[in-house]
């Protein structure tokens, strides 16, 4: 996965915890998940990597998890599966933004 140092160090982190949640495709990890949550944060190659990671939850942490709308795709199967918009938030950031390579789940911790 092209999605960074920083993504890969937080997904080793949990799974030293035992939260993590990896999918695999192809005989390989295409996709990791901290937790499924508003703390945690999901990286995948595509959207079906994360709408896999987002199947397998046993639950959501917290008030639900944050997902970028402009991901239309993965939008639209969240609504089409029961899951619904509680609370609409603005990505803000400082400084110089990347938008990761492939779908994901930001979280409000990394």
């Amino acid at each position: 996965m092209s999605t960074g140092t920083t993504a890969r160090e937080n997904c080793a982190d949990a799974i030293a915890r035992g939260s993590a949640t990896v999918v695999e495709h192809d005989g390989r990890i295409s996709g990791c998940a901290t937790v499924i949550g508003f703390f945690g944060h999901a990286v995948g190659e595509t959207s079906e990597d994360v709408k896999a990671l987002i199947a397998a939850a046993k639950e959501f942490a917290g008030p639900g998890f944050l997902l970028p709308t402009r991901n239309g795709e993965l939008f639209r199967w969240c609504l089409a599966n029961g899951l619904r918009v509680t609370q609409p938030m603005t990505l803000m950031t400082r400084g110089l933004y990347n938008e990761p390579a492939g779908a994901f789940l930001p979280s409000i911790l990394y």
